[in-house]
């Protein structure tokens, strides 16, 4: 692979950054300077130089609107997350936080992770709504971070995708990493990360159908690239690919994915629970425009 996108993908920066670097002659391969354009080849001893960030990540802790507390205990707290909220702060984001939003409400979190990132053990993409857990002791911390890295953790997600997929229940099992030209997508791509996708029609429509999808593994994105690489991308996803002219008729301003549910052994004893949201006004709204359209 070239410089750019060969350290891009293993340092997770973007490709502009990694440029950069090489044109400063901070990328060196047996202590020869690289440029952007050369190829990595294996078994190359390889030294970059990385920059100092630029500042240091802060926590908004204003009150984050629609952040609705569904349970609260001493271990952990569950959310249902508006649109427009990411999990944590991040570099390059500046609005509203779940974290943030805890914190405005009072609620303290586990201080393992990183300290943008305490108490977070999976995330939601910002223009996704629904579940999330978060955990407020640190035995929670690790014992939720240990069930979904091996797989305990029951997530369902409702999407309405375009067209019919077709079976109409299946898995879409192919690899996802960084798109290779778009730092700011994700896709398949051989040698990506293995994720899996489950997913069974709910309901079907003239233009789209509405699927009910579990995850085995969580991706960032990993719903809507799999969709996408189906060629049914979620209604409403125009990064994507999703059909600008049906997503305006539905009068979507984001994709129409929802985490739905979320069921775990709860940290202190080991117990099920598991947690349910409804779908929140935009997205019902365009289901409702689907069903008239019926």
């Amino acid at each position: 692979m070239r410089v750019d996108a060969g350290l891009s993908r293993l340092l997770g920066l973007s490709r502009t950054v990694v440029a950069g670097l090489a044109e400063d002659g901070q990328v060196r391969a047996d202590g020869r300077a690289l440029d952007k354009s050369d190829r990595l080849v294996a078994g190359t001893w390889l030294e970059v130089t990385l920059p100092a960030p630029d500042r240091p990540v802060t926590e908004p802790t204003a009150a984050v609107e629609g952040l609705l507390r569904l349970h609260e205990d001493d271990d952990i707290v569950v959310v249902d997350k508006p649109v427009g909220v990411a999990a944590h702060p991040s570099p390059g984001w500046s609005g509203r936080t779940v974290t943030g939003g805890l914190a405005a409400l009072g609620v303290r979190l586990s201080t393992s992770g990183a300290d943008e990132r305490q108490g977070i053990v999976h995330r939601l993409d910002a223009g996704t709504t629904g579940i999330m857990v978060v955990a407020k002791s640190e035995r929670a911390y690790t014992a939720l971070k240990w069930a979904f890295k091996n797989r305990e953790v029951t997530k369902r997600y409702h999407a309405i995708v375009q067209g019919h997929p077709d079976p109409t229940r299946g898995t879409v099992d192919a690899p996802i990493d960084r798109h290779p030209r778009h730092d700011y997508r994700f896709a398949v791509v051989a040698g990506g990360k293995p994720s899996v996708t489950h997913y069974d029609t709910v309901e079907a429509f003239p233009a789209a159908t509405l699927l009910d999808i579990t995850l085995e593994t969580g991706r960032t994105h990993q719903i809507r690239v799999h969709m996408s690489a189906l060629r049914h991308p979620c209604v409403g996803d125009l990064t994507y690919g999703a059909d600008p002219t049906l997503t305006a008729r539905l009068e979507l301003s984001r994709q129409w994915l929802h985490a739905r549910q979320l069921a775990f052994a709860h940290p202190a004893d080991g117990r099920g629970v598991e947690f349910t949201s409804p779908y929140p006004d935009d997205l019902r709204r365009a289901l409702d425009l689907l069903r008239a359209d019926g």
